[in-house]
């Protein structure tokens, strides 16, 4: 079943968004949103978009279309702006929280515009964003660059195809390890450990609890994991049970 993705270029219309020597922030967001979608059409993804011409909307509306239309993923793109001309460079994304497919994306988004040249500002979590706060799905802000950076200026004109192939390999990226999850389920991970003797003290602790923990291993480390749900929501009861009990707890691809 082929993923949904909304795409949104920040601002438009009356808000011309951050402002550069003339250059305008919801210009390059339009041309460059439109190119990313492109790709991902061609990749066999569902594209949507909040807008493909120069108009605005409010972050209110652009959650509620997301939601309305019932997409896997939303991704806001948009330039970056410093109170000081030239004083920093390089992209950053910004998510709700540090957690989930939506961080993954984050970075893998980060990681393949670093590629083509940006310094790598790293995830940085902003739940004050309506776009982030309001939308029922993972959602991705991406800021390409300092609009007032000439470095990135420069960055952003001349290595423009490859940018927006940037973005859409980061989203892609995603999505293909998801797919494996879903292919492969979910497990429970408590520990790992280079001592059996350690791996196995703490697999009967969690048996004394009635959770059937046992052990893998995956050299050089014994791992001591719970269940293989094919239900996400299956391992995360089971990851929130175990929580309660005192132990840590993460999902893992079964």
């Amino acid at each position: 079943m082929p993923y949904s993705i909304m795409l949104d270029a920040g601002h438009g219309g009356r808000d011309p968004g951050a402002v550069y020597n003339g250059r305008q922030e919801k210009d390059d967001t339009l041309r460059l949103t439109l190119a990313v979608g492109e790709i991902l059409q061609n990749n066999g993804i569902d594209v949507e978009y909040t807008r493909t011409t120069d108009v605005y909307e409010t972050p209110f509306e652009k959650a509620a279309e997301a939601n309305e239309a019932g997409v896997d993923f939303f991704v806001s793109i948009h330039r970056n702006s410093f109170p000081t001309d030239n004083q920093v460079s390089g992209v950053e994304s910004l998510v709700y929280d540090l957690s989930g497919v939506k961080y993954e994306m984050a970075q893998d988004i980060n990681e393949q515009l670093e590629a083509v040249g940006f310094v790598n500002l790293g995830v940085k979590a902003r739940p004050d964003l309506i776009v982030l706060r309001k939308t029922k799905m993972p959602a991705v802000l991406v800021e390409v660059g300092f609009i007032n950076s000439d470095t990135d200026n420069q960055l952003f004109d001349d290595n423009f195809d490859a940018i927006a192939s940037a973005i859409a390999d980061g989203i892609l990226d995603t999505l293909e390890r998801k797919e494996e999850t879903v292919k492969t389920g979910y497990r429970v991970q408590v520990g790992a450990y280079r001592n059996r003797n350690y791996a196995e003290k703490l697999m009967e602790e969690l048996m004394e609890l009635d959770i059937p923990a046992y052990i893998e291993e995956y050299d050089p480390y014994y791992r001591v994991q719970v269940g293989n749900y094919q239900s996400l929501d299956e391992a995360v009861q089971m990851e929130g049970k175990i929580k309660r009990e005192g132990y840590p707890a993460v999902i893992v691809p079964g």
